[in-house]
């Protein structure tokens, strides 16, 4: 069964905070697929002491927390192969560190398991994940969450895992996958019985005409259709008549809308995907994506499927070859597994919320969105927890406007007016509509769509930022400490290769040189630096 209710934000947003008396939900075993190992030390570490912390004293080896690498070859095994190879270390870390045999629970469905993954250089994000050398989830933003009994800066993908573990008491037995940089509100109900092994997120509307298909401009998305069985098919950007003749295997085509990417399957499909997968997760070999490698040659016809995939510069051969691998799986896993369908749609709702951190201009207009009077401020506040302007902070003497928010900051004097500051250290701030984090220094002055970001600076005329000015401070393994600079206005996937504003260095050598970095040693190194500045 799927749901086309709408349901209140806010009773979204009290699920997942855990209001009412009731827990917040949360996943049994949360995966995190990450670049390096250095990396997974880190998320172990970190959501361990935090977000996935025990909430009671109890033997239970329960929440989880398993991050692993993706030590792939070149060129990386996309989003379909990751997901298969993650979970495969993930378990192989779970019954070595815990006893815990992964499959064996989720096939008893006695656990739910989330898989995040969090791989990418961030090019439009530039230059904040430099500036977590890599860590780009760990990109963080100004609210603050309890870990290891410190209040400090929640990161990107504690937000989404935060938001995501709605889905949790829905999904026992099942693996959800999701990516780590969009935060959403689902505005239809989240507690579903899970018809299909495999079941996709969406924003669902009603069927459209060719019109009203140009207009909502579906033909730039993967869309899910759902028929009126309740069966899904996917098609990738095209438009209404190629669409219509693709879903034709659909049975009346009732609902369609934009898919999210993220996903959940059966334990029943997961072995069995990993099974037919074997020799490529084994040799580390080939590159498969799970929308046009798994769902859509499982849902379309031969013919459409070849088409679409010639449009990628795909050579029929091999689309053709792929297809019939696909389909003959397929065949074999509906002839033993006929309890549920194959492939369907979750709706999130059509007036879901949506926060977006994948790129600067986006960082800096979801952060400053906290201090806007709106439904979809007011959401963000309760989302991330903020109950007051201030939080945890001492202002001394400082001007502060009655829409400003700060936390976990000491601040001795100046002014702040419509600005965001998080863990700030400094003698005298005047800053007018900047965003500040992880900042110590005697003197701040910050123009408006400034931005400040894991800066230490010991001179005693202090830091100055221009209107949309962005500075960064990056650490290395040795200690050294590197400023980097760029603007809002400035496309670091756009830029990636060129020297901007007068850096020494690009976003692309920043990138190649915070490679293997250990990102816990050199964050626990920056706050001792924060704290003795």
């Amino acid at each position: 069964t799927f749901y086309l209710l709408d349901m209140s934000l806010k009773e979204a947003i009290a699920l997942i905070n855990g209001e009412g008396g009731s827990p917040a939900a949360r996943y049994d075993v949360v995966i995190v697929c990450t670049s390096d190992d250095f990396q997974a030390a880190y998320w172990t570490r970190r959501l361990a002491s935090g977000l996935c912390s025990p909430s009671d004293s109890s033997e239970s080896p329960f929440p989880m927390v398993l991050a692993v690498s993706e030590d792939w070859g070149a060129g990386g095994a996309g989003n379909g192969l990751g997901t298969l190879y993650a979970f495969k270390k993930a378990n192989d870390l779970a019954k070595e560190k815990f006893g815990v045999d992964l499959t064996a629970k989720l096939s008893s469905s006695s656990i739910s398991a989330a898989l995040f993954h969090t791989a990418g250089k961030g090019t439009r994000l530039a230059p904040l994940p430099a500036s977590e050398n890599n860590n780009k989830p760990a990109v963080k933003l100004p609210a603050t969450i309890d870990v290891g009994g410190e209040m400090v800066p929640i990161t990107v993908l504690e937000a989404v895992i935060k938001q995501t573990g709605v889905y949790a008491p829905s999904r026992m037995g099942r693996l959800s996958v999701f990516w780590g940089d969009q935060v959403f509100i689902p505005s239809a109900p989240t507690t579903y019985s899970p018809s299909h092994h495999v079941d996709i997120m969406c924003t669902l509307g009603k069927m459209v005409g060719e019109a009203e298909w140009k207009e909502k401009g579906l033909e730039k998305y993967g869309v899910i259709a759902v028929g009126s069985d309740g069966n899904a098919a996917q098609v990738e950007k095209v438009d209404h008549g190629t669409a219509i003749k693709m879903l034709k295997s659909l049975a009346d085509v009732e609902k369609v809308g934009p898919s999210l990417g993220s996903f959940s399957v059966s334990s029943a499909m997961l072995a069995a995907l990993t099974t037919e997968f074997s020799s490529e997760i084994e040799s580390k070999a080939g590159k498969l994506d799970t929308d046009p490698h798994l769902w859509m040659p499982m849902t379309l016809s031969n013919e459409d499927y070849v088409n679409l995939m010639s449009q990628k510069g795909v050579e029929e051969a091999v689309s053709i070859a792929h297809y019939a691998r696909m389909q003959k799986f397929k065949e074999s896993f509906v002839a033993t597994n006929k309890t549920m369908g194959v492939f369907g749609a979750v709706d999130v709702g059509r007036d879901a919320c949506w926060w977006d951190y994948g790129q600067l201009k986006l960082y800096s207009r979801n952060n400053l969105k906290i201090l806007e009077k709106s439904q979809d401020a007011e959401l963000l506040r309760e989302f991330l927890g903020i109950v007051s302007p201030l939080m945890n902070s001492d202002c001394g003497e400082t001007n502060v406007d009655g829409v400003s928010h700060i936390f976990s900051s000491a601040i001795k004097g100046g002014g702040v007016t419509s600005s965001v500051i998080s863990s700030v250290k400094c003698t005298s701030v005047e800053a007018q509509g900047a965003i500040l984090v992880n900042v110590s220094a005697k003197k701040i002055k910050a123009a408006p769509g400034s931005i400040a970001y894991n800066i230490i600076d010991s001179s005693e005329e202090g830091i100055t930022l221009g209107e949309g000015d962005v500075l960064v401070g990056i650490f290395d393994n040795e200690g050294n400490v590197t400023n980097v600079r760029s603007n809002i206005a400035i496309d670091g996937g756009k830029m990636w290769k060129e020297l901007v504003l007068g850096n020494q260095v690009s976003f692309e050598t920043l990138h190649t040189a915070n490679k293997n970095s250990d990102v816990t040693a050199i964050e626990d190194r920056r706050n001792q630096m924060h704290r003795e500045a």
